[in-house]
């Protein structure tokens, strides 16, 4: 029975890690699937946006107040958008570059397309990095530099 069990838990075991990756590839989708909703939505108002534009200078009236609404609209949806392609640079376990936006493996140190550094060095491992400086005292006098090397060479 020992063998039948092993086979048992094996399959449940690759049951599940199909599952998992399933509702990984299903959420990445439906995220994609809204990025293209809001991309077209932005379109949908830049074009509305243009129209309004058109038809205030065609017609020579003002329509500063639409035009502010249209653009505060898009500013928006770009903002849901950007939140958007941060969760799924997530779940794809990507790193966005903060200097030109290309997407990078996650174990990636460096930007791929421009090179800048992608994970900012913090306080604590600047110090680990940096050697340790002597702790006797640095002196400006030539003479007593002189005694140093003596006693070094000595």
């Amino acid at each position: 029975m020992g063998l039948f069990e092993d086979m048992m838990i094996n399959a449940k075991n690759a049951a599940s890690a199909v599952g998992e990756k399933a509702g990984q590839f299903m959420d990445i989708s439906k995220l994609r699937f809204n990025a293209a909703d809001l991309n077209n939505e932005i379109n949908k108002r830049f074009e509305a946006l243009g129209r309004v534009t058109y038809d205030s200078q065609k017609t020579g009236s003002s329509s500063n107040e639409l035009v502010r609404e249209g653009i505060d609209a898009i500013d928006e949806l770009y903002e849901q958008l950007d939140a958007v392609n941060e969760q799924l640079s997530e779940k794809r376990n990507h790193v966005t570059c903060s200097k030109c936006g290309q997407e990078n493996s996650s174990s990636s140190v460096y930007c791929s397309k421009c090179g800048q550094k992608l994970y900012p060095e913090t306080a604590e491992s600047t110090t680990a990095q940096e050697p340790a400086e002597p702790t006797a005292e640095k002196t400006n006098n030539p003479e007593e530099k002189e005694d140093t090397n003596e006693k070094t060479q000595n």
